[in-house]
């Protein structure tokens, strides 16, 4: 599947939207993507998640670490393909931790499966908490990646690179023409 096939399955089922959007980033931008549109979609996230496995199977990880929400359901069906373990991280008070019993052991290898990289801040965060736990990142997958292609330290399978323009809130032209914002992510940001 090349990245012009998963930008007509993202626009054909209503994921790419168009506005003024708030990023879970604290970004602003006139594209937000919402994967879940998509993800809804067993048969659609298992070949987005396919896409992804064929690049993370050859690092052999003992499993997949996902952000809540949005990476849950691509890492889990990308987990599946590859028939290991998933586990995710959810954000308890501004920091990214494991709960409900899930733990990154110690010598794991770890892919980090996202939905959208927007800075790479999650990624980084994920990455962090890996390490804490004593195990190693050996690469990154996601369905998107927003403006310029980030060097992770670790191979990286993106399925669609989407050029959009995001603004720091200050700096924002669809703020300065008075532009409703709405705010779409799990993470609300002020």
């Amino acid at each position: 599947m090349n990245q012009w096939e998963v930008l007509e399955i993202l626009e054909r089922e209503g994921a790419v939207q168009k506005g003024h959007f708030l990023l879970s980033s604290g970004l602003h931008s006139d594209t937000y993507v919402q994967c879940a549109k998509v993800l809804q979609y067993p048969h659609l996230a298992e070949s987005l998640a396919d896409e992804i496995a064929r690049e993370a199977e050859g690092l052999h990880p003992d499993l997949v670490i996902s952000p809540a929400m949005g990476g849950i359901i691509i890492g889990y069906m990308v987990a599946l393909a590859m028939h290991t373990r998933m586990v995710f991280a959810e954000r308890q008070e501004d920091r990214m931790t494991l709960r409900r019993g899930q733990q990154v052991h110690e010598g794991e290898r770890a892919v980090i499966v996202e939905d959208v990289i927007t800075t790479g801040a999650s990624v980084q965060e994920i990455a962090q908490l890996v390490m804490e736990h004593g195990g190693t990142v050996v690469g990154l997958g996601a369905i998107i990646e927003r403006g310029e292609d980030r060097d992770f330290g670790v191979p990286k399978k993106v399925l669609l690179r989407l050029d959009a323009p995001v603004w720091e809130a200050g700096e924002c032209p669809l703020c300065v023409q008075g532009a409703q914002l709405e705010i779409p992510g799990s993470r609300r940001s002020g």
